[in-house]
């Protein structure tokens, strides 16, 4: 056990240089002008962030919302005795709830459990690995449904939160057995 978590210790430096330094790299080798698509990719991007501006407001509005009625604090109060079965720490729900709404505010979550209990806590360590293997769902999909002027989202919410699901419950078994 040590020995893997050793190696992914050692592999977690290499990966982010990797990728920063391979992707110009392998684009150099096919002979694309990096720089140039860069650029264009950039102004593509402008381009988009104007369209969905008024999506973003929306859901940030919700969320401020939902928060500040306290639904937040009622859903964690609800939902704690059932996730205790499945061994879910009732430290972690905020973030099971915030993280399908919210990048920056499941970032604040994770700051405040730091603060709490400490970066090598293994709470932190479940709400970390869930900030990584989990994505913003209703976030992505307002932005990215709304770039494209797509109304019905069909089956891309369900979808999208059974994968959020899944994931979290995969980063608390997998952190408690690598550190637990």
């Amino acid at each position: 056990m040590e020995l893997l978590r050793t190696i992914i210790e050692t592999a977690s430096v290499f990966v982010l240089p990797a990728l920063i330094v391979g992707f110009p790299l392998y684009g150099l080798l096919k002979k694309v002008a990096v720089y140039e698509e860069f650029v264009e990719g950039a102004k593509g991007g402008f381009q988009v962030a104007v369209t969905i501006i008024p999506y973003l407001v929306a859901i940030l509005f919700a969320i401020g919302m939902f928060r500040a009625s306290g639904a937040m604090d009622f859903m964690v109060e609800g939902l704690r005795p059932l996730l205790s079965i499945f061994g879910v720490p009732p430290e972690v729900l905020p973030m099971m709830i915030m993280r399908p709404l919210t990048g920056s505010g499941s970032a604040a979550i994770v700051l405040d459990m730091i603060q709490q209990f400490g970066e090598d806590s293994i709470l932190v360590k479940m709400v970390a690995t869930m900030f990584g293997s989990t994505e913003t769902t209703f976030y992505v999909i307002a932005v990215y449904f709304g770039a494209v002027n797509i109304k019905k989202t069909r089956h891309a919410v369900p979808a999208g939160l059974i994968a959020d699901i899944v994931a979290m419950f995969a980063a608390i078994f997998v952190v408690k057995w690598l550190f637990g």
